[in-house]
């Protein structure tokens, strides 16, 4: 077993002498070994990567669910590991070329200057001759009084929205949230409002800083197959046209109506006004479709005492599979990090309960949900099909991502500031001579950015974590730039590989606070709420005053 640091020992001392509650001094607690035992298969080139709707998906959902069940869990669902998850693969193909017309012609490339897909269950969409309508931000959002639609009639026309939201880099905290994305800055509320307005395309601008990823990772993310939660309406309500474009080429599009320098800044303005560019833009998708049905694996350890309350861990097990092969011939993503590390996790954790010397009280359910990678599907599904009750749910810990760089005097609390669940790690954390820090980059909108969000949606206090930046051996420079390094070398790339010499002591850093807190959490009988200010507050609210 790996250890975190040398205040194990003593940790363990003080709490037999105190009669602590910390579960560290229980008994077993997070292996490393199992961590990596887990990920050695969770990585192979024999899971292909990991992609729902493949032989990977088949083989992966098959050993989540015998080891649990070789773990001694029970089956999560009425009897199932599995929670069918039911979607459809859209294959979109767009138009080699994106023309312009109007007061400029121009030509772009598919992928090396724009990326397009549909969501429309059709065998094809087409922009013909569609406005270009430069709208900012593409936000609209009353209770900071900003609406970049306002007075504005985007039926038939393409709009071009900047990734983020206008306070990021304002220099104003009380702007929006200043660095701190809202879910207004995400690019997935982009889309949705585009379609409420009826736009009939959307065309996000891409830049790195702001978006927190470099275009190579909009490339290879929104390209090929693309899966999405079947709806009765065969998506028919969103925009024919969805994508991205290169900061470069946003940079030719807008200079046609006299918008240089600053974009960002320009758009920020109060006065803002949504601008024409008196350009139009021809653009087609060719689609194919796949029906199908993909699984959450759902395993369980029931509570000894209140086995009808629920904590739930959670992690994604897809990645993106195959894909295009990279300067080493390498073409499986097998996403080791991205979410190898969390799948592994979830198995250690639930061998670590079951190795306790004492069951929890309340039940635990380990929950390994599909399609992260396409935009949170997995954990959507689960958040309207609920299998435990949502007022009888008393928290979700996810772990998405863990780092390899090693332990961290320092805990990255992903959207810190949200839930009461934070001041319980906390007391876990300082014991262990740690301290919470929020987000390393809060304009990245990590917070709505994996699967705990979906739990957030509907009331349910959710907690991401992973480890900071203060290496415990390196220091904080060094931490970044290991951050960094993953970001701009492996993230979402074929690189991020499964390594024999890989770290696992900051996995286990990560996982073994989440399992003492889980265990914390099972042999209490409050419900943690949501702090004040949180957007999710009242939602729960609301659900346990009628519990």
């Amino acid at each position: 077993m790996i250890k975190l640091n040398h205040n194990y020992l003593l940790i363990a001392a003080l709490a037999l002498a105190t009669g602590c509650s910390d579960p560290k001094s229980a008994g077993p607690t997070v292996s490393g070994d199992d961590i990596k035992t887990y990920l050695t298969v969770l990585a192979h080139d024999s899971l292909q990567g990991r992609k729902p709707f493949t032989e990977g998906e088949t083989k992966t959902v098959k050993y989540l669910s015998e080891e649990y069940q070789k773990l001694g869990l029970e089956p999560g669902n009425n009897g199932s590991f599995f929670q069918n998850v039911p979607m459809v693969e859209v294959t979109s193909t767009p138009s080699p070329t994106m023309q312009i017309s109007g007061k400029a012609n121009m030509t772009f490339k598919f992928s090396d200057d724009y990326v397009a897909l549909t969501r429309r269950e059709v065998p094809s969409v087409e922009l013909k001759n569609s406005p270009l309508v430069f709208a900012g931000y593409g936000v609209v959002a009353p209770e900071y009084n900003w609406n970049d639609y306002k007075d504005l009639d985007v039926k038939g026309k393409t709009v071009v929205v900047l990734v983020n939201d206008p306070g990021f880099k304002s220099g104003d905290p009380k702007f929006f949230h200043g660095d701190t994305m809202t879910y207004y800055g995400r690019w997935t509320y982009k889309f949705e409002e585009a379609a409420r307005q009826g736009a009939a395309g959307v065309l996000i601008v891409h830049q790195t800083e702001p978006a927190s990823y470099p275009w190579q990772v909009v490339q290879t993310s929104n390209t090929g197959a693309k899966l999405e939660l079947t709806q009765p309406d065969k998506h028919m309500n969103r925009c024919q046209i969805e994508g991205w474009i290169s900061e470069a080429t946003a940079t030719k599009l807008l200079a046609s109506a006299g918008i240089s320098g600053d974009i960002r800044a320009v758009a920020r303005k109060k006065d803002f006004k949504a601008v024409s560019l008196g350009l139009d833009v021809t653009l087609g998708v060719q689609t194919k479709l796949k029906y199908s049905e993909s699984k959450n694996v759902v395993a369980m350890i029931k509570g000894s005492k209140r086995p009808d309350e629920y904590i739930i861990y959670s992690g994604h097990w897809d990645h993106l599979g195959i894909g295009k092969p990279d300067a080493k011939g390498d073409s499986i993503y097998n996403g080791a990090v991205d979410n190898g590390t969390g799948s592994a996790a979830l198995l250690a954790i639930a061998k670590a309960f079951m190795n306790a010397k004492e069951k929890p009280e309340r039940s635990i359910i380990f929950l390994a949900v599909t399609a992260e990678e396409q935009g949170l599907l997995g954990s959507e599904y689960y958040g309207t099909h609920p299998i435990f009750p949502v007022n009888k749910t008393v928290a979700n810990l996810n772990m998405d991502a863990l780092h390899t760089y090693g332990p961290t005097k320092d805990i990255s609390v992903t959207g810190k500031g949200q839930s009461e669940l934070e001041d319980e790690l906390e007391v876990l954390a300082k014991g262990d001579g740690l301290y919470l820090v929020g987000d390393p980059k809060p304009g990245a909108g990590s917070y709505y950015r994996s699967d705990h969000f979906n739990f957030a949606k509907i009331g349910i206090p959710a907690l991401d974590i992973n480890n900071g930046t203060e290496s415990v051996t390196k220091g904080k420079e060094w931490g970044a730039a290991e951050q960094k390094a993953y970001t701009e070398n492996k993230y979402h790339q074929a690189s991020d590989n499964f390594s024999a010499d890989m770290d696992m002591s900051g996995m286990v850093q990560t996982a073994d606070l989440l399992y003492r807190l889980g265990t914390k959490l099972a042999n209490d009988t409050k419900f943690p709420g949501w702090k004040a200010g949180s957007e999710f507050k009242a939602i729960r609210d609301k659900l346990m005053a009628g519990k």
